[in-house]
């Protein structure tokens, strides 16, 4: 599930990684959702809305809801299935969370519904982990020699021959990937030049550590965090920031009985409701999203052409997604 954790990085079936190199990134205003809310979420009224609807293509500027989001990587992984089968591999698709488990969850999360149901999705990342350690594709290729296995691997994304990408981080550092097989073809077919959105990608992934220092020492958000702060006192809960709060509620043992559990998460969700119901109070959200939106602005004289390259290949595979697979509801 995509939450507070890099978005871009996806599963393959089979056990071995894949960097998917699509964050929910549509241009400047889509990048200013991503420390806020870990991940381009729609509006208020597109979180109540029908999945069909979230699903939609947009226009060419707007951003991507997580909906899309997830059309593309349920596209990427339908491609790969399809290729790996086509290889002489059996093969199995990943079995996805629902649209309504798959909601990303950054600093600020003001859905009171959602709270109330899943907490802070403590319940939905369990079912994550414990579909991954039951992935079918990691006991085949276990099963087989270690011959077909490298065929496995050359395959899925190249095995060690494959081409490996490079590209510089904003921040200084540099990122490889490589590129080939099953993998690499579903991205050809996605972006259309997987060394172009590879590019594109890193750069726009790698944004945040740019501004968001500037971000949580903003003296207009900062007061927003103060009144949260004081709101959620008032019913119980002092913490200093939403961040504090998400993390109280992971402070008990790895291995708890179905009791113990149970008591954990309706502590959870006491907490997650305050936490939204403070949030949409003061409007940590809108207030973070502007200034957010402030100081990406800032980046965009040097990272303008990544983003618009970015936005445009995201609008591609989404555009190519439809067409494979069909929204996820």
């Amino acid at each position: 599930m995509k939450r507070t954790d890099d978005p871009r990085r996806t599963v393959v079936p089979g056990g071995r990684r894949t960097r998917r190199a699509t964050t929910a990134v549509g241009a400047i205003a889509a990048l200013a959702s991503l420390v806020l809310t870990g991940c381009t979420a729609a509006t208020d009224a597109a979180h109540h809305a029908a999945p069909a609807a979230q699903a939609k293509a947009t226009t060419a500027g707007e951003k991507l809801t997580y909906a899309q989001d997830l059309r593309i990587s349920d596209a990427e992984q339908h491609l790969i299935t399809s290729c790996m089968r086509k290889q002489g591999f059996r093969f199995w698709d990943e079995k996805p969370l629902s649209l309504e488990e798959s909601r990303p969850i950054g600093y600020v999360q003001d859905d009171v519904d959602w709270a109330r149901a899943h907490g802070y999705g403590s319940r939905i990342m369990a079912k994550e982990d414990r579909a991954r350690l039951r992935n079918p594709n990691i006991a085949y290729r276990a099963s087989l020699s270690r011959s077909r296995q490298k065929a496995y691997d050359i395959a899925m994304d190249g095995g060690r021959d494959a081409v490996v990408l490079k590209s510089p981080t904003p921040s200084g550092g540099t990122i490889t990937k490589q590129v080939g097989g099953c993998a690499g073809q579903a991205e050809k077919t996605l972006y259309g030049d997987p060394a172009a959105w590879f590019r594109s990608d890193s750069t726009v992934s790698n944004l945040r550590p740019l501004y968001v220092g500037k971000l949580l020492r903003d003296k207009e958000f900062t007061s927003a965090v103060d009144a949260w702060s004081r709101c959620m006192s008032k019913a119980g809960h002092p913490f200093a920031d939403p961040d504090a709060a998400r993390r109280s509620t992971r402070e008990h043992s790895a291995e708890q009985t179905r009791a113990e559990e149970a008591r954990t998460f309706a502590n959870e969700t006491r907490i997650a409701v305050a936490d939204a119901t403070c949030a949409r109070a003061v409007s940590l959200r809108s207030i973070g999203e502007r200034r957010e939106t402030h100081y990406v602005g800032e980046l965009t004289a040097k990272y303008g052409n990544a983003l618009d390259a970015h936005r445009r290949m995201q609008r591609h595979a989404l555009t190519r997604a439809e067409h494979i697979v069909p929204a996820r509801t």
